[in-house]
């Protein structure tokens, strides 16, 4: 049974959350506030996060940014916040999904079931899939051990980060729209947009070239989309 974790400080919604999910066959778990929410992800295994912005002690922008550093599992921000300023910073920070409030407690599930479903394919079948490693200059991907080298040093990715840094590599020199990467790594399933890919684009960058302004290994085409240049 899967196992998540709901960090809402709203009761009503919480629950909401937790009746639907455990309906629908899910173990769930409850944190009325950001600094609680921490101190259970830290101690505890979970599937998936469900994860409210407008929190008390630690705001859902830092709690992800901190549940990043511990955890690689799907997490999902469920907020009043409706400006694209907000989530672009939400899915920068690592979110895999933003939901607005007031939502659909059956798209709610829909979406905990598309990316679990999602998280389970790439670590059962990419991870076992006997790939070779990809060296580009100083940088190393090594697909089985789902590491990443930059010279001597291990580059953290998330599991997103990974999985489109592994794809653009294993398809050198050529040109991907950001609709195409976008049903590629989130799956049409996927309940969001090409914006997504961007962030996604961006954070690599900062991550993985010396210069995220110049980059040396994922050039923008203007007007095409990106390219992992080999």
């Amino acid at each position: 049974m899967k196992h998540i974790l709901i960090i809402e400080d709203d009761k009503a919604i919480a629950e909401l959350e937790r009746d639907y999910l455990e309906i629908s066959g899910f173990d769930t778990e409850i944190a009325k506030d950001g600094e609680v929410g921490l101190k259970l992800v830290e101690s505890n295994e979970y599937d998936l996060i469900l994860l409210d912005l407008m929190l008390p002690n630690i705001d859902g922008f830092e709690l992800c940014r901190e549940i990043r550093k511990k955890r690689d599992i799907p997490i999902l921000m469920v907020t009043a916040k409706k400006e694209s300023i907000d989530k672009i910073r939400g899915l920068g920070l690592g979110a895999d999904d933003y939901i607005v409030k007031p939502f659909d407690p059956a798209e709610l599930v829909a979406r905990v079931n598309a990316h679990l479903s999602r998280y389970d394919r790439l670590t059962s079948i990419e991870r076992s899939t006997s790939q070779r490693e990809i060296v580009v200059d100083k940088l190393r991907i090594l697909p089985d051990a789902w590491r990443v080298y930059l010279g001597d040093e291990e580059i953290k990715l998330t599991n997103k980060e990974f999985e489109l840094l592994l794809f653009l590599a294993s398809n050198p020199n050529i040109v991907f729209t950001k609709e195409r990467l976008f049903d590629r790594i989130w799956g049409m399933d996927a309940m969001g947009d090409v914006a997504t890919v961007i962030v996604h684009i961006n954070r690599l960058r900062e991550k993985i070239e010396i210069d995220s302004s110049n980059p040396n290994y994922i050039e923008t085409v203007w007007g095409a989309g990106y390219r992992f240049k080999a």
